[in-house]
């Protein structure tokens, strides 16, 4: 027997194969969040050479109409303008460019919109536009070739803010997160949700570009007819790395780690002062998701925390973060996934993790050691030896998670407990399911309880909060004993009262 099989496989010739049309319906729907989408936008807006950028939600008074991005980068010729909408184009990437695989202003914006379209002007040349309309899209790859006194039109609208003599607007119309109907104050309310969401996504992932006093990020909210400007700020940098004072005095410290097929890639090991409350430590996702590893791509973060296999997420790790510059050839040992919110990183790497030193010979995972030693002093010095729980899961306000993460450690491969509004035919207010890790809520008293407010997954935080603390160890345990069973009748009894008096005031205020 050979082993011929493994190296040639014998071919009579090839075939053209283009791709089906219907592959931007595919390109559409890679998952990209609605920041990340932008983010890949003002991406593109950075490699443009940009100083401003611009970020414009349209309102036609309780109706959101368009969202643009504008820029005054160095603009496209018509040339550069089929290639950058062409799928799959690619173009010559200067070396520090964020942008890499040539898909991201099609299958970002389609994403989340049904229509793109894309105007630019160079110094040099005039005013050119083409869309991308879904329903043509997939109909044999038809672009749209903008009337050149629109796509002037659009350039002139937004002269002075941020374009002068060049730049770039995106814009995207049916956008499909946008609310259907804006009455009742909906369309505020999303605006005021998205945009929070938004600024620090941008402030996050691009705060190197944001902390120079070149380049500025603004988010603008306009009325279509009256040119009422509701909002206008300037997106602020938020450093994962900006504490004031390290809460470990031996760091941060670098460490080298070196990989048989590159040079060695530097690590900026560093440990966050334990209690912080700056936006840089709290904003970072959940206290698992923010500790390990946040790797930057030519200054523009692409991976915030996340230990990529080297460790499993610990309670006692949260205040450990490492900056990572991956090198400008990442070969095999660092991929970037294509939305750029994420870093796959190969074997060699993790175990190349275990020898990695500093100048003075300090191992990494020593660092690991302080890391975890900076927590758990911070504990004994509050006075603190909390038991582990199960953590909460849906149905929990972010907010309540994270404070509950915060405080109590967390018991490792448990699986979270949930809460939710139900049905129940029996009056309780409250029901445990063990085995799916619920706490079931009685459906009738929702509305008493939130005065009448329209709820929602997350809605009655303070409730839920104490319906955890009272109930979390119930799912700690294999069973109840009778003192736990007498206290849970007792709970009950005493919320089902306040829940009819609830109802009661309610009746009454009616």
């Amino acid at each position: 027997m050979t082993d011929d099989w493994q190296f040639e496989v014998p071919t009579t010739g090839s075939k053209h194969l283009p791709p089906d049309a219907r592959y931007m319906e595919a390109l559409s729907s890679q998952g990209y969040g609605f920041e990340v989408a932008i983010a890949d936008l003002v991406d593109n807006s950075i490699d443009a050479g940009a100083r401003d950028v611009v970020i414009h939600f349209l309102r036609d008074e309780d109706r959101l109409v368009s969202l643009l991005v504008i820029d005054d980068g160095k603009g496209m010729t018509e040339e550069e303008l089929d290639v950058a909408m062409t799928v799959g184009g690619r173009r010559d990437y200067a070396s520090q460019a964020l942008g890499m695989f040539g898909t991201g202003l099609k299958s970002a914006s389609l994403s989340h919109a049904s229509a793109v379209t894309v105007v630019s002007k160079t110094r040099r040349t005039r005013a050119v536009g083409r869309r991308w309309l879904m329903e043509r899209a997939v109909n044999g790859y038809q672009c749209d070739i903008v009337a050149p006194d629109y796509a002037q039109t659009l350039i002139d609208r937004y002269a002075q803010r941020p374009i002068t003599w060049q730049g770039t607007v995106i814009r995207w119309d049916g956008v499909k997160n946008f609310p259907r109907h804006g009455g009742g104050g909906q369309t505020d309310r999303y605006l005021h949700r998205t945009i929070n969401r938004l600024g620090l996504q941008l402030g996050l992932y691009l705060h190197r570009f944001l902390a120079r006093e070149d380049f500025n990020i603004t988010i603008a909210v306009e009325d279509v007819n009256t040119g009422t400007e509701y909002m206008n700020f300037g997106v602020e940098p938020l450093d994962p790395f900006g504490y004031p004072v390290p809460g470990h005095t031996d760091y941060p410290r670098r460490f080298d780690v070196a990989l048989p097929t590159m040079a060695p890639v530097a690590l900026q090991a560093h440990v966050w002062p334990a209690k912080s409350t700056l936006d840089g430590y709290k904003a970072v996702g959940s206290v698992l998701e923010r500790q390990g590893f946040y790797f930057y791509r030519h200054h523009r973060l692409v991976q915030a925390g996340g230990w990529n296999n080297f460790r499993q997420p610990d309670q006692h790790l949260s205040l450990s973060r490492i900056a990572v510059d991956l090198p400008a050839a990442g070969g095999d040992v660092f991929r970037l996934t294509v939305k750029k919110e994420g870093v796959d990183v190969s074997p060699e790497f993790i175990a190349a993790l275990d020898d990695a030193r500093d100048a003075n010979g300090r191992r990494f995972v020593e660092y690991i050691d302080d890391a975890e030693t900076v927590y758990r002093e911070a504990r004994k010095r509050a006075g603190t030896s909390r038991k582990a729980v199960v953590g909460p899961g849906k149905g929990f306000d972010p907010a309540v998670r994270e404070a509950i993460e915060d405080e109590l450690p967390l018991l490792p491969g448990e699986d979270p407990i949930s809460i939710r509004w139900q049905e129940m035919d029996n009056g309780n207010f409250f029901e445990i399911d063990r085995e799916s890790r619920t706490i079931g809520l009685n459906r009738h008293y929702r509305s008493a309880i939130l005065g009448g407010r329209r709820g929602g997954l997350n809605d009655a935080p303070t409730l839920k909060s104490l319906m955890y603390l009272l109930l979390h160890q119930v799912f700690e345990k294999e069973y109840s004993g009778s003192r736990e069973k007498d206290n849970l009748q007792l709970w009950q009894s005493v919320l089902v009262s306040a829940a009819r008096a609830e109802l009661e005031r309610v009746g009454d205020d009616d």
